[in-house]
């Protein structure tokens, strides 16, 4: 009896420690609201993308500016990380010419004027990790009076094709940086740059009738076009190649030559084409009409 007894008694121990948690098991913590939750804000101006990324702290009845943010120090301007300001394009951020890429932003708040700054301490966390050798722009700005804002929040504003502001609420307080681009200089080189390769289209359409056993005839004329918008020497060499194609030796001499002329001192033609160019046009002159 007692024996039956200590059996039953493992079997409960066995049954209990199999309904207990592995003490090897993950355990995840719940998904709960962050304080200050991640926020990102994004806006076009004229060809330049810009995008901010920050967290944002609330109000929750707390003093904010002199209290929480203390005046005249540096101040990551937002929660956690430091914000993070992004351009696909070079810009001017408060008169000061900047790269494309990104930076962080922190402001040194005062009762008159606040400190807005650019650096380029990407990876810092807190205020702590701010580092005034790593500035790259700096700007004072005047804060002004709003309504009041429980979350701090930036926003993109008077968005123009040259220009926008990049403004900050929160609790009864704006500050707004401007920020321009020079759009229309980069839109007359993308229109220099588009005339520029507008060959290429034509080129590219007989390079394919060539190689695929197209209609020859067809892609003289895509080739000729490309040619009459700018010769280059992949233009001519195709054109070379078509007419010797089609039996035209002189011709093709002529554009194999042509090609040689203007590879003459560009590295992928010197360092790829050149020889098999050279070759074939040799070859070529050897030809009867």
């Amino acid at each position: 009896m007692r024996m039956k007894l200590i059996g039953v008694s493992l079997c409960l121990c066995a049954s209990s420690l199999s309904f207990m948690p592995s003490a090897t098991s993950a355990q995840s913590a719940p998904e709960l609201p962050q304080p200050s939750p991640k926020a990102r804000v994004e806006q076009r101006v004229g060809l330049t993308d810009f995008s901010l990324e920050y967290s944002s702290p609330a109000v929750k009845g707390r003093t904010i500016w002199g209290g929480l943010v203390a005046y005249d120090k540096p101040w990551r301007t937002g929660a956690n990380a430091a914000t993070r300001l992004t351009a696909s394009r070079e810009f001017t951020f408060a008169g000061k010419p900047l790269a494309a890429g990104s930076y962080a932003l922190y402001t040194i708040p005062g009762k008159t004027s606040w400190t807005v700054v650019l650096n380029s301490g990407l990876e810092a966390w807190g205020d702590a990790g701010y580092d005034a050798k790593k500035d790259l722009a700096r700007v004072s700005v005047a804060p002004v009076a709003s309504a009041p804002r429980e979350r701090l929040t930036f926003t993109f504003d008077d968005t123009t094709d040259q220009g926008t502001k990049l403004s900050l609420e929160w609790e009864k307080v704006r500050v707004a940086i401007p920020i321009t681009v020079d759009t229309k200089a980069q839109a007359l080189k993308n229109i220099q740059s588009s005339v520029d390769d507008a060959w290429r289209p034509h080129f590219i359409s007989a390079r394919y009738l060539l190689d695929n056993g197209g209609d020859l005839d067809q892609a003289l004329r895509y080739i000729d076009q490309s040619i009459a918008i700018k010769p280059t020497w992949w233009n001519n060499w195709v054109r070379a190649q078509i007419l010797q194609k089609k039996g035209r030796a002189p011709d093709a001499v002529a554009s194999g030559e042509k090609a040689l002329q203007l590879g003459s001192g560009d590295r992928v033609f010197d360092g790829f084409f050149k020889a098999d160019v050279s070759k074939a046009v040799s070859e070529w002159k050897k030809q009867k009409p």
